[in-house]
């Protein structure tokens, strides 16, 4: 067992975003004379060594019965698990007043937590990450800054997308994964998607939000288009616009994603709510068939384009389902699964980063607001490209941020307590400034005004 002496780091979990975080907390541990232990059912090869300050547990830390001991031991506690198991985490650590952070979204039953949390001088800081991280601490520094002018903001756009860097950009859909891929599939199934346009509020089901799509420029990288997230309108009360008439959150892809992926939804591809039978003998091009009306001469992909409305001279939607595998004698392989999961098995196998890929995070925010009379724009934006080797632009703005919060916490300086979120400037301002000018992580910001008069 560790002494007590120096401050003691535990994280739980150590997938592939957690590998930027845990190299920042390795070299903390040099500098800052803490302890660190990471509890992982397994470790990638750059985190089996052992050094004198750093431990490594393989084992499956929500089942084992050191847990309750390991986290008595620590200062604090980051949790990099699936969001579901956060709660378990985050209840021992209630238990034994034990700062707390994640990267996930403050769910009701933690939220929950923030009185007794409150009463025990305790940080539950979560959404710590990229997105949601990032997107709250970028937005938050503008925000702030045009209100100490004296501004009033009125509109606020905000998209992030997890790409492919453009050199390895090389199959039709221009998308690769650099995520969790049953995600990917089910994108846009929470419910129905909110926001407000113009003082009027909106409302997108999940069988539009692929087809009502915003265009987006980002200087050097080209043309995106962005999805609506589920509720941009809970951002109103989070980022202080009471005056906002305008409000949309949402994900970036390349053009020509979207299009093509709203006909798996037309079609029932991604439906994750029942199971079909029978499928370890069936092809990829019969579980298309299953979709289709019977005809005794057209062919699969002759009905697929029927059925969808795709004209014939459409070959850019038509060379993505070529290229996913839709029309495919490739036996499927499976025993049973819902179509979101076959589906899945077809991404996973398509999207794959290759050997040598590198990926790419894409965050841009457009703030129109209002200033000595006059209508002004501000737009920013942040491009981190992944590193050969396995340093992904995911796993550094997820786990740097991170790093970044716990070495501030340690240090005292974040002065809130409870279940929160890093939208005060004691949080955002150092781990932006650390961003930028020991990783070159920054925005970059383009004020495209034209400075209307306002009559």
């Amino acid at each position: 067992m560790f002494t007590m002496q120096l401050k003691e780091v535990l994280v739980i979990g150590a997938g592939k975003s957690s590998q930027e975080l845990l190299a920042y907390l390795i070299a903390m541990c040099g500098q800052e004379k803490w302890r660190l232990r990471v509890v992982a059912k397994a470790f990638t090869k750059p985190f089996k060594k052992e050094m004198d300050l750093v431990k490594f547990v393989s084992c499956d830390a929500l089942n084992d019965d050191r847990i309750d001991q390991w986290i008595k031991d620590a200062n604090i506690v980051i949790s990099m698990l699936p969001a579901r198991f956060h709660m378990k985490i985050a209840s021992k650590c209630l238990m034994f007043r034990k700062h707390f952070l994640t990267a996930s979204y403050v769910g009701k039953d933690l939220n929950s937590m923030n009185d007794e949390a409150k009463d025990k001088d305790l940080i539950f800081l979560n959404e710590c990450g990229l997105d949601p991280g990032l997107d709250h601490m970028s937005a938050m520094k503008i925000i702030q800054q045009i209100k100490s002018k004296g501004g009033v903001i009125r509109g606020f756009d905000s998209f992030t997308g997890g790409l492919v860097t453009p050199r390895f950009d090389d199959n039709p859909w221009r998308y690769k994964l650099t995520w969790n891929p049953r995600n990917v599939v089910l994108a846009g199934q929470g419910g129905v998607a909110k926001f407000k346009q113009h003082d009027t509020l909106k409302y997108i089901p999940y069988q539009q939000i692929f087809r009502r799509t915003e265009r987006i420029h980002i200087p050097g990288y080209g043309n995106f288009e962005g999805y609506a997230n589920r509720d941009s309108l809970t951002y109103e009360s989070l980022y202080d616009l009471k005056d906002i008439s305008s409000l949309f959150r949402g994900t970036l892809r390349r053009e020509g994603f979207c299009k093509a992926w709203n006909k798996l939804i037309m079609l029932g591809m991604t439906d994750d709510s029942y199971v079909i039978d029978d499928l370890a003998n069936m092809t990829y091009r019969e579980f298309t068939n299953l979709f289709l009306s019977y005809h005794p001469t057209d062919s699969v992909e002759l009905k697929f384009q029927r059925t969808l409305g795709i004209n014939q001279d459409d070959f850019d939607v038509i060379e993505k389902m070529t290229y996913l595998g839709l029309f495919s004698p490739q036996k499927i392989g499976l025993k049973s699964a819902t179509p979101a999961q076959v589906l899945q098995v077809l991404v996973e196998e398509k999207w794959r980063l290759k050997k040598g890929d590198t990926d790419m995070i894409v965050m841009w925010h457009k703030f129109t607001y209002e200033l000595k009379g006059e209508q002004r724009e501000l737009q920013s934006s942040l491009v981190v490209e992944g590193e050969k080797g396995g340093k992904t632009a995911m796993a550094k703005t997820v786990g740097l941020p991170l790093g970044i919060a716990t070495k501030l916490i340690l240090k005292g300086c974040v002065k809130s307590r409870g279940v929160i979120i890093p939208t005060s400037k004691d949080i955002y301002s150092p781990i932006l400034k650390e961003l930028d000018l020991d990783y070159g992580l920054s925005f970059k910001e383009k004020d495209i005004s034209h400075k209307i008069k306002i009559v």
